[in-house]
């Protein structure tokens, strides 16, 4: 029987970028360097783990515009354009560095690379990897949490209620399809979490979620075993806290392990150091130099000054380093197993894109990491939220406090003077959203393709894509503000023609197919999930979140289960 559990979470998430209207559109890279730099690699950890028959366990949120473009034909043929573009420049570049040894080597082993990569993603899983994660988690190794609709901020959004609502209930029923199953738990994009979320999740099925350190340090009542275990919400949804030591170690880029000198370069890409003519043909059709993922250098030091990469060094330190990760969790389970009465769990959640993407060892540091793990030992096993409230279903009832893992650990990062004119087009949106699903949703029962149906469905899909969280967080962080600017508007812009349309019965076909092909993310959109009683819930929001005491039985107060029978009442 284990000391304590540990339960690794990995968040995989991008905005919908999808321009069939342009042969090269750049933000599409984003998804296509995930792909090869982060879940493919993933893709493999596991099949070798599994081949090897090591035990192990970890939980991935797949997010619906993530799965949505995964699965999308076009993106998907794109993708292997990207592949085979890739190809061709490792090809030249064998050539290219044939006496330099070193340079020599990477170059055949990134050639080597992406031909595997492309016969795992034609050949073996035909284009559509979320079947490999759906495998895994058949299985058993991994569990898949999902998300809100198009990862919108909720706190932000609660304004308008039937916009959270649509939201959560579109996210969910996404996955349920996706996988055949009703999810156990879900991402709250950014870890955002506001009173009453948890309503919305208990109606549709939800037992956990995730949020930041202090959403339940400072939970009211304040729970007695802080992080290292879970609270129930007076809802009966359960809220996991993250643990910050085992957080940092990894996530930070100064003080955690992928800043080590010996790990590869993230900044310093052939794509910007070769000669333009020669590196031409595998930038953006424009002319503007990207990265191409073949990177030659190794971090060595806050210098300019970068040396070659050495992938046997890096090899050893990300062993190394999952060798300590192992020894300081083992260490921090064996003093919280000494003070507490339950059975901790740490929890560790990283964006999946930290591996692999930004840290190129991420994924070689997992597989250490998870085969160590998985050896004989009686401190720490890995394990899922879902199997930890199976087996420890008794916890203490506390209701965790407005939270985010932003900056400064709420709001602001999504509220700040570069974004904040986001949100009056936002809500107004969102309420005439609710406005027309209440006046026109009942008109459309048992019409399969009504004009009036789809332009319904198409104005909720460009309300929930002007919704997403990624827009303000990039106008914030200053990185493809002109896109992220240009997104919001298109999507308000299509949205409030739809709604003036509607309202005068005046729906322009052409357009409407137009941006149907465009705006295509769920298919199976119901623009009925905008229906609700906006002023009965604004009552419900109203109310204070109440205290469930229970008492111990020898009088004093705590909040605290006392056995089974109380504890389930009170939670469940």
């Amino acid at each position: 029987m284990p000391k304590g559990f540990l339960c690794l979470v990995l968040h995989a998430h991008l905005p919908f970028v999808r321009h069939p209207e342009e042969e090269y559109f750049l933000e599409e890279n984003w998804l296509y360097e995930a792909i090869t730099e982060t879940y493919i690699p993933i893709i493999n950890i596991c099949e070798n783990l599994l081949k090897d028959r090591i035990f192990f366990r970890f939980t991935m949120s797949l997010t619906p515009p993530l799965i949505e473009m995964l699965q999308d034909p076009l993106l998907q043929d794109r993708y292997i354009r990207h592949l085979d573009k890739l190809i061709e420049l490792s090809e030249k570049e064998i050539y290219r560095t044939q006496f330099e040894p070193h340079y020599h080597q990477l170059a055949n082993n990134y050639h080597k690379q992406f031909k595997d990569y492309k016969d795992l993603f034609v050949h073996k899983y035909h284009k559509n990897i979320i079947e490999a994660f759906k495998s895994f988690q058949e299985k058993g190794c991994l569990e898949i949490i999902t998300c809100s609709a198009t990862h919108g901020f909720l706190p932000l959004l609660n304004i308008n209620p039937s916009s959270v609502k649509a939201q959560l209930n579109i996210g969910i029923d996404h996955y349920k399809k996706t996988f055949q199953r009703k999810p156990e738990g879900i991402w709250l994009p950014e870890c955002g979490y506001e009173y009453q979320i948890d309503e919305h999740l208990k109606n549709k099925g939800i037992r956990y979620f995730f949020v930041d350190t202090h959403g339940i340090i400072h939970a009211n009542p304040t729970p007695e075993y802080g992080v290292y275990t879970p609270i129930y919400c007076p809802s009966g949804v359960a809220a996991f806290g993250r643990d910050t030591e085992s957080s940092k170690q990894v996530w930070s880029a100064h003080e955690g392990y992928p800043g080590d000198v010996d790990y590869r370069e993230y900044y310093r890409d052939i794509g910007h150091d070769l000669d333009y003519e020669y590196i031409k043909p595998y930038i953006h059709p424009d002319g503007i130099r990207i990265n191409t993922g073949i990177k030659y250098w190794r971090i060595t030091g806050r210098t300019d000054y970068k040396e070659v990469y050495r992938p046997e060094w890096a090899s050893e330190k990300a062993a190394q380093h999952a060798g300590n990760f192992m020894f300081n969790r083992e260490k921090q389970i064996e003093h919280l197993a000494n003070h507490m009465k339950r059975v901790p769990i740490i929890v560790s959640p990283y964006d999946a894109e930290l591996f692999g993407h930004w840290w190129h060892e991420g994924p070689l540091w997992l597989d250490y990491f998870m085969r160590k793990a998985g050896q004989n030992q009686d401190i720490m096993r890995l394990i899922t939220p879902s199997e930890y409230l199976r087996k420890y279903p008794i916890q203490q009832m506390s209701t965790p406090s407005p939270s985010s893992w932003g900056y400064k650990g709420y709001n602001e990062f999504w509220l700040d003077k570069v974004n904040s004119w986001v949100y009056r087009h936002v809500h107004m949106a969102g309420k005439r959203m609710n406005e027309i699903a209440n006046t026109f949703a009942k008109n459309i029962c048992g019409k399969n393709n009504s004009r009036l149906k789809r332009a319904l469905n198409q104005a909720a899909r460009e309300l929930l894509l002007a919704e997403a969280s990624d827009w303000t967080f990039i106008m914030k962080a200053g990185t493809m503000v002109p896109y992220a600017e240009k997104r919001i508007k298109q999507h308000i812009g299509r949205f409030n023609k739809l709604y003036n349309d509607i309202i005068n019965k005046n729906i322009d076909p052409q357009w409407l197919s137009l941006i149907e092909e465009h705006d295509n993310i769920f298919k199976d959109i119901n623009c009925a999930q905008y229906y609700i009683d906006e002023e009965i819930f604004n009552d419900a929001k109203k109310t204070q979140p109440q205290q469930n005491k229970i008492t111990i039985k020898n009088g004093s107060n705590r909040n605290t289960a006392v056995n089974d029978e109380e504890a389930l009442d009170g939670h469940h």
